[in-house]
């Protein structure tokens, strides 16, 4: 696929708040491109100067080759749908979505035509004469979908249209969004702060914090493969371990040094060599848990510890053990029926277990990411890596 969508060195500034710094990334045509990242990380800005919205300081939005930076938002093939949607109260379903080409002035019968094909395409037949206060949340949202694709827009820009349905609507609502994205085949630009949401229905995401891109990937390279200590913590949950390259092992394998845990075992993708200081990350499902010592096996970790946390979440028990200074996260699948087995309980002595391969080394770490650290997994309190350390 082509890249068709081009942010070229992109900022906005609100007085002395830089919003979108230097931001410059690529979205391919046909694809759903995700803008994820907390509140006030730029993302919603950066869809608003692509909509036309608002004007970037500097740099360029380029669209299938053309500058978008002179024209005004009704001539830039790009619609918005809402997070309130914004349907107009007074007009029925059918006259909200043929709202746009009744204003373009289309001919009666196209007008027909195509609301009729939306109102198929959205499964909204039934609910043509009804008002939105006649309908459900996720009803309004397809509605305003249809509104947008109705006027065959190059790029759909949805800005958090998920955030004001219930947890059930929103995952139904994901579902339908991939369905309707494979049915009309142009490119999503999604914003939204709910990591779930851009790692289900995303192709690629740009994972944005203060202004700047992170990272930029496919759902499973940014979960397992994460760049910053921002992206392994926002992405999901992360065990974070600090330590010093002890020795380079055959095979591309390091023994790092954790002080206040034990030595670890790890890949070395980065070629980091001894006497070097590196931030570990391991996800809390690639940590096993044992009553009883693992047998040893080559590259795997195994340490002993005690539970001081639970969390039953039905498909799985949260855990949460004290190693030393450390305090792990684990993820118990309960892949068997788990009233036939005896539960871990709190306060009990196990063994943890995690394979070389299974920890990822992260391309720096930063002072400012340490908040989202310790309120994250890692035991609250434990030093940062020291200024300056190398990151790989």
């Amino acid at each position: 696929m082509a890249e068709f969508l081009e942010f070229q060195g992109v900022t906005k500034r609100f007085g002395s708040v830089v919003a979108v710094d230097n931001v410059s990334l690529a979205v391919k045509r046909g694809e759903i491109f995700s803008l994820l990242g907390p509140s006030g990380c730029g993302k919603t800005t950066l869809l608003r100067i692509l909509a036309g919205f608002e004007e970037p300081d500097g740099g360029r939005v380029i669209l299938d080759g053309e500058d978008l930076s002179e024209l005004p938002p009704n001539r830039r093939k790009v619609n918005t749908i809402f997070q309130n949607y914004a349907l107009f109260p007074h007009l029925t379903v059918w006259d909200n979505i043929a709202f746009g080409l009744q204003v373009a002035k289309r001919p009666a019968r196209e007008i027909r035509e195509e609301v009729d094909r939306m109102l198929t395409l959205m499964q909204m037949r039934d609910q043509a004469h009804k008002k939105p206060h006649q309908i459900s949340g996720g009803q309004k949202q397809r509605v305003a979908i249809a509104r947008a694709l109705i006027l065959k827009p190059r790029v759909l820009l949805l800005d958090e249209p998920l955030a004001a349905l219930d947890l059930k609507l929103r995952q139904r609502m994901l579902i339908e969004l991939d369905v309707i994205h494979d049915e009309v085949g142009i490119t999503f630009v999604y914003v939204t702060h709910d990591q779930g949401e851009a790692m289900s229905l995303s192709d690629r995401i740009a994972v944005m914090d203060k202004g700047r891109i992170e990272q930029v990937g496919t759902p499973a390279e940014i979960y397992e493969s994460p760049t910053s200590s921002f992206v392994a913590a926002f992405i999901g949950d992360a065990n974070f371990f600090e330590g010093q390259v002890a020795e380079v092992l055959a095979a591309d394998y390091i023994r790092l040094n954790v002080e206040g845990f034990a030595d670890v075992v790890c890949f070395n993708d980065k070629q980091i060599p001894p006497g070097n200081l590196v931030y570990l990350s391991v996800r809390p499902e690639k940590v096993h848990l044992y009553r009883d010592k693992p047998p040893d096996k080559a590259l795997h970790n195994v340490v002993p510890g005690r539970v001081e946390d639970l969390i039953y979440l039905g498909a799985y028990t949260k855990c949460w053990v004290r190693v030393r200074d450390y305090r792990v996260a684990v993820y118990q699948q309960h892949s068997r029926f788990l009233l036939d087995e005896k539960p871990i309980r709190w306060n009990e002595d196990v063994w943890l277990s995690f394979h070389a391969d299974d920890g990822y080394m992260l391309e720096r770490y930063r002072e400012a990411d340490e908040e989202l650290i310790d309120t994250s997994l890692r035991l609250p309190g434990k030093a940062p890596a020291p200024n300056g350390a190398t990151q790989g």
